[in-house]
């Protein structure tokens, strides 16, 4: 074995063992939970299907609009019985009321007003900040988005904190750090579209965890935050995979920040971490058709019943290489090694046309 391939599978060891974590393949979900899962929803997610279309409204949308609102429920009350959590997650939904726009347009050049908005952002929370021009895919089937742009909020996590998940009655550390940037990308996305009413054009926020219109990954990864990972999240090459996004939609002109192909695609190819941890084994080794395009995909029908019974899990994130502080340097210089990055493409795509194609393709 090379010192190369020894230094790889150094970094994909997980970290130490979290007695909350049953291991893989040794989970059995709860008969009543099971009950809840009354339909399949890797359908409606479209495993399987070969043409491209919006995705369906799903399990964090209202429960009027899919099958899953007992299920939902079942989640929050999960997440919700853990110390600290409540508190936090009441703070994701709190926010001030959009302010009426200024009748009278403030004029400046679309990179003034790109670079104004993301130094806003980022001095009201936010961790990263990406601007992509909006895409029909980008919008859940049955809702309409009028604003040509999508500016989209990153929140990192404390690696320290995100790494106690999952939770439970006795540690509610894991996911109140995730509510807790959920509560932050609240009161950004909504100051950051004040700012832009204020200035004379429109805007709309929409942070999480709650779904609404606009479907966040995908612009995330045309904006240059990261490329999706084999667990069906964001990785960032700051933060790694622990991310939560909100978003602000507007028409005030903009200038695009681009894709960042840094290797994590790559890397997830062989990666074996997040497969291994997932204790429903939920996780696949290969990518699949998910409505026109072949991505990385999470069994839904075996996630979310786990997710459902331990306060929203995040186990898969917290375990994966990327989100470790002390793997994440050596990683990005191995995969610029392998894919022949230099020091001025490294933080830019270095093919921006599949980039954006996974990105406008790409499903929740």
């Amino acid at each position: 074995m090379s010192n190369g391939q020894t230094a790889t599978e150094d970094l994909e060891k997980p970290a130490r063992g979290n007695p909350r974590r049953p291991k893989r393949n040794s989970y059995k979900p709860k008969p009543e939970t099971l009950a809840l899962l009354k339909v399949s929803g890797n359908p409606i997610n479209g495993l399987g299907e070969t043409e491209l279309r919006k995705p369906s409204p799903f399990f964090w949308h209202p429960p009027d609009q899919h099958p899953y609102g007992d299920l939902q429920i079942a989640a929050r009350t999960s997440s919700r019985k853990c110390p600290g959590s409540a508190e936090v997650f009441v703070a994701a939904y709190t926010h001030p009321e959009l302010i009426p726009v200024a009748q009278v347009r403030r004029r400046a050049t679309a990179e003034e007003f790109a670079l104004e908005a993301t130094a806003l952002a980022l001095s009201h929370e936010a961790g990263g900040v990406g601007i992509a021009p909006m895409d029909p895919l980008y919008v859940f089937e049955g809702y309409t988005i009028a604003e040509p742009w999508v500016i989209v909020l990153a929140l990192a996590p404390n690696y320290e904190r995100l790494k106690e998940v999952p939770s439970d009655e006795t540690n509610g550390i894991g996911v109140t750090e995730i509510g807790t940037q959920y509560a932050r990308g609240t009161r950004v996305s909504y100051a950051l579209a004040n700012w832009i009413r204020s200035q004379g054009y429109n805007a709309q926020a929409y942070p999480g965890p709650s779904a609404s219109a606009l479907l966040l990954i995908p612009p995330a990864i045309a904006s240059g935050l990261g490329e999706l990972g084999k667990h069906g999240s964001l990785i960032n090459r700051q933060y790694g995979a622990g991310l939560r996004l909100a978003g602000v939609t507007t028409d005030m002109p903009l200038v695009a920040t681009k894709p960042d192909h840094f290797g994590a695609d790559e890397f997830c190819a062989t990666c074996q971490v997040c497969t291994r941890t997932c204790p429903p084994g939920a996780i696949s080794n290969n990518k699949q058709m998910v409505r026109g395009v072949e991505r990385w995909y999470v069994d839904f029908d075996k996630c979310i019943p786990y997710f459902a019974e331990s306060a929203s899990c995040g186990i898969c994130i917290a375990e994966c290489p990327w989100t470790r502080p002390d793997a994440r340097p050596k990683l990005l210089a191995t995969m610029a090694r392998r894919l022949g990055l230099t020091r001025s493409d490294d933080s830019s795509a270095a093919t921006p046309t599949s980039e954006n194609k996974q990105a406008n393709e790409y499903a929740q």
